[in-house]
């Protein structure tokens, strides 16, 4: 330890040792709460900088959450809650939108460069211009560049590069991070502005990326991305939930500045900020490159994802007399790593639930440059194809982009050990055990997993369902991790209240949703039976059993009792009738399917034909109609020749809007130049046709 810390340990007896039993809050008074209170802040700030910055921690982490909650606990007792207090850095509320502010000091970018030649001609000109110097080499980061300013030691704001002359405020949500302190130590300038790289550790990304998969959400493509949308969330709790950490690695601005940077960069951690451990001088540019080639074959083995090195003019009045364009600094350059390509390790395995319950193994990859486009999972496929192809984690493979759109893992290029991976005997999810069927797996917790639940939500409720607009991914996910909704039945029993009172719901959004819900209430049959998610029952597939079978209760009862009776639909053979047979057969989706029952009828679909009169014409239907339902409206129109689509295209003929519309349609209509009829301009144009509306 040195002096400096043994000064700051004295008199404060949460330092080292500290106790976690305290006396109880209503025994205290103000005077003596208000210098625990002091202790406790000033010995969290300790604590934190040694795990932070010295990665050197004196206490337990049980030790420490006892001292946070004690804290807190007391500012909240006495009123003694402070901005650059510890406990201010776990979140609050959610903002409306970000404010712009404008930087202590232009935050410019750095000239860059692959070749070495490149990289000696910048050297040849800082020379021509300031003579013989030092350069500061430094891990180009692949993280979000922002501004830091402390006042009197106290984190004032945190602000995004943005255009380089201003960015967003989001001090709240950087006061989440660990890494960063409220509160430097007392020796360092009164006025300081520092410039950091806010960056997702590559472990953290890997897990949290493995987290979203499992939930069914989409995964970042790589760390920079997770930390950009991270840093840029309206609620600062949110960003408390994800791992972020910093780097600091340059001032902008200070009331008292070093001769050289390399000096600031010393001087960093004893105020409190963390910087990398990597940095190395050079007396000449060609030490410089050769920091470069060791950086390059030492980057696998950091925990940061960097893209190249900096190379900084050391002397402050160097720099100075360098000065810069209107782009970017003269007295440094970027040694850029050429983009890896294709070959890169797998550093573990994410388990994927589908809408059936198909389990299927997602590859989580060190980032990688695959025809232009940055990869950072890539489909297993199915045990079968990872015991074929022997793949495990800690493998170097080569990944190809099927159609030049999927990733997937083509070959093993260099084994890490023997055998291959194993799926998990239960779903990460649910819990529910995983099965094996031929080459396939899948989970056996049906409705009550919630990936399968989500799944199936939206696709009962999406295009090649009952079209219900409004319940995309994360409206579906809000209504199932809040406990409104927990089957699909439960979409039927919303009331306006309680859609509100979510975040982000408002009186107009809970209206269109729920006139929506009520709109379907009385299918086509052909869409119910392709919206239960039947397995192998898609629209062509549902519309040749309404067809055959003209009534629900009809097609359920060969479906559940004479499987045999099925074969003979066009469409379905021996299999698929077997899979509509087991679905049927299952007690919880027979549960399932009776609660959905309650709220809706299906029409029946052996109605008297109508005629040719609107054939060759494409319909899409929004918002409610005048007496009338909308799967009423499509059926007329589908019943007189006329195509009836869940979205718009190219090919509709006429967007037809009722009331309490969702936007995304006439959007979509705006955009294919598709004409958007009301509800008088549709009845007027049935009946040119001779044909009425009820």
């Amino acid at each position: 330890m040195s002096v400096a810390d043994e000064d700051a340990t004295d008199g404060n007896p949460y330092l080292r040792d500290p106790p976690t039993d305290f006396e109880p809050i209503d025994e205290l008074s103000e005077a003596a709460a208000h210098e625990q209170v002091e202790q406790l802040r000033e010995a969290i700030r300790e604590h934190d900088r040694r795990y932070y910055v010295e990665n050197d921690p004196i206490i337990a982490d049980r030790t420490y959450d006892a001292l946070f909650a004690r804290l807190r606990e007391l500012e909240d007792a006495f009123g003694l809650t402070h901005p650059d207090s510890p406990t201010r850095a776990v979140g609050g509320e959610p903002i409306e939108e970000f404010e712009t502010v404008e930087h202590v000091a232009p935050m410019l970018s750095i000239d860059q460069s692959g070749e070495a030649a490149d990289v000696r001609e910048f050297d040849d000109r800082v020379r021509r211009e300031v003579g013989a110097v030092d350069y500061v080499c430094e891990p180009k980061f692949d993280g979000v560049s922002m501004e830091f300013v402390y006042e009197e030691g106290s984190l004032e704001r945190a602000v995004t590069r943005g255009d380089g002359r201003e960015g967003d405020d989001v001090t709240r949500n950087a006061r989440t991070i660990g890494s960063v302190p409220q509160r430097l130590r007392d020796d360092r300038p009164d006025f300081l502005a520092v410039r950091g790289e806010v960056y997702m550790p590559k472990d953290a990304f890997q897990e949290h990326n493995r987290e979203r998969i499992e939930r069914g959400e989409e995964p970042f493509a790589n760390p920079r991305n997770a930390a950009a949308g991270t840093i840029r969330q309206l609620d600062p709790s949110i960003v408390a939930e994800r791992p972020l950490d910093v780097f600091f690695f340059d001032v902008l601005e200070a009331s008292d500045l070093e001769d050289s940077h390399r000096e600031e960069l010393e001087r960093f951690p004893d105020w409190g900020l963390r910087t990398n451990g990597r940095v190395e001088t050079a007396d000449s540019i060609e030490e410089a490159i050769d920091y470069r080639e060791r950086m390059m074959d030492r980057r696998d083995d950091l925990n940061y994802e960097i893209d190249g090195v900096v190379i900084k003019v050391d002397d402050r009045e160097a720099r100075e007399e360098l000065g810069r364009t209107a782009r970017h600094d003269r007295w440094a350059y970027a040694y850029k790593f050429p983009a890896r390509s294709e070959v890169t390790p797998i550093v573990d395995v994410a388990v994927q639930i589908g809408r059936t319950g198909r389990v299927t193994p997602v590859a989580l990859l060190e980032p990688v440059d695959v025809g232009g486009v940055t990869v950072s999972r890539a489909s297993l496929h199915n045990p079968e194809e990872i015991a074929a192809k022997n793949v495990d984690v800690g493998d170097t493979v080569r990944v190809q982009r099927a159609g030049d759109v999927i990733p997937y893992v083509e070959a093993v290029v260099e084994k890490s050990g023997d055998g291959h991976y194993e799926l998990p005997d239960t779903c990460p999810v649910c819990d529910s055990a995983i099965e094996r069927d031929g080459p396939m797996a899948f989970c056996t917790g049906g409705l009550a997993c919630d990936a399968q639940l989500r799944r199936s939500i939206e696709y009962y409720a999406g295009d090649t369902g009952l079209d219900i607009e409004g319940f995309g991914e994360k409206s579906v996910r809000q209504l199932v991790d809040s406990g409104l909704v927990g089957s699909i039945a439960d979409l039927y029993e919303l009331d306006r209240e309680e859609l509100t009172d979510l975040d982000g719901w408002g009186e107009t959004s809970a209206e269109n949703v729920l006139s929506e819900i009520d709109a379907s209430r009385e299918p086509p049959l052909a869409d119910f039976l392709s919206a239960l998610g039947v397995p192998h029952v898609g629209p062509t597939t549902a519309r040749e059993l309404a067809r055959e079978f003209g009534a629900f209760e009809a097609f359920r009862e060969a479906a559940e009792a004479d499987p045999e009776r099925l074969e003979g639909v066009d469409d379905v053979g021996e299999t698929v009738a077997e899979q509509i047979h087991e679905f049927f057969a299952s007690e919880a989706n027979a549960e399932a399917v009776d609660d959905i029952l309650e709220h809706v009828s299906p029409q029946r679909a052996d109605a008297e034909a109508g005629g040719d009169e609107l054939e060759g014409l494409t319909f899409v239907f929004t918002g409610s109609l005048e007496g009338v339902t909308r799967s009423e409206a499509q059926e007329l129109v589908e019943a007189h020749g006329a195509n009836a689509t869940g979205s718009v295209s190219g090919n509709t003929d006429y967007l037809v809007v009722g009331e309490n519309p969702g936007a995304g349609k006439r959007t979509d209509a705006e955009a294919n130049d598709v004409p958007v009829v009301d509800e008088d301009e549709f009845r007027s144009l049935l009946a040119e046709r001779g044909i009425e509306l009820a």
